[in-house]
């Protein structure tokens, strides 16, 4: 037994045969796509809607083969690497989430004209935390922050060679293939850095950055926001979580054991009896940067 066809027997408004013929002789002759084959019917005398053509080509149109998109990086697990600052996670967010803060502290954020866009990069065996704020979503802003943070690594002697994982988003170059090779070839690479992309939509791989905003979220913004009367005052707030994240709060995971901190994780400094802040540290590294 095998169920019948549910299709109707009769379909009045369904394009004639002969239609639908012009129509898929047109597409084997341009290979359009439906709104520009709509176009070109129209210019030889035949009016039909985009969508007509999209069913015509669903009931007639033999199956396309499509090219696999082509991966621009191989991704990188953070459980993978064993050596410190190896993969920096990087991501943006914007702040101005009313689902995530509520319309009280969005507003706040408005009138106040604070940075609505933290720059993160998070490393992914020592969870050592960069931070920098900015007013605008530009890639000049996301390609100065990776600049920072690769330039005061290598100014305290960490030679690793560095990789910042990001997403797809146009900050960090897009989906362009050739503006990613460029912006790769330009700027981390004469640093010993280099620039990659995880697969599209799989966040996954870009794990601990991605939870820190919400961690922000929640130990940060939503406590302290209201209390930030102008961007120096935001600023600061900054400096203070940064150095929480850093130096006072634990984590847990590979290399993490005993509810570690990050500081503590990072060879050079683990034999120091208290953080290297904030004597040691550069004040644009430290503290947050408005950028």
């Amino acid at each position: 037994m095998e169920d019948r066809t549910r299709r109707p027997l009769n379909s009045p408004t369904q394009t004639p045969p002969e239609i639908e013929h012009q129509v898929l002789e047109a597409w084997q002759k341009t290979h359009y796509g439906r709104h520009r084959l709509a176009l070109y019917l129209r210019a030889h005398g035949l009016c039909l809607s985009p969508h007509t053509i999209r069913h015509t080509f669903r009931r007639r149109r033999p199956p396309q083969k499509r090219k696999p998109r082509k991966a621009f990086y191989p991704a990188m697990w953070a459980w993978e690497q064993d050596q410190p600052f190896s993969l920096l996670q990087t991501d943006v967010k914007d702040i101005h989430d009313k689902q995530a803060l509520g319309t009280a502290r969005t507003t706040h954020l408005r009138r106040q004209r604070l940075p609505r866009y933290p720059w993160t990069a998070c490393d992914a065996h020592t969870r050592l935390r960069f931070l920098a704020y900015s007013h605008r979503l530009i890639r000049t802003n996301g390609t100065a922050f990776m600049i920072l943070v690769l330039m005061w690594l290598r100014a305290h002697d960490v030679q690793t060679n560095m990789t910042f994982q990001t997403d797809w988003g146009q900050e960090f170059g897009g989906d362009n293939a050739t503006r990613i090779a460029h912006l790769a070839s330009r700027y981390p690479h004469p640093l010993g850095g280099d620039l990659r992309r995880y697969p599209l939509g799989r966040k996954g791989y870009n794990g601990h950055v991605e939870r820190s905003h919400r961690i922000d979220d929640e130990e940060l913004y939503r406590h302290y926001l209201l209390h930030a009367k102008d961007p120096n005052r935001f600023l600061s707030l900054g400096l203070h979580r940064v150095y929480f994240y850093n130096a006072v709060r634990p984590h847990f995971g590979k290399a993490m054991n005993q509810r570690k901190v990050p500081w503590t994780c990072w060879p050079i400094w683990a034999t120091m009896g208290q953080p290297p802040w904030p004597h040691c540290l550069p004040s644009y590294s430290t503290k947050s940067v408005l950028i």
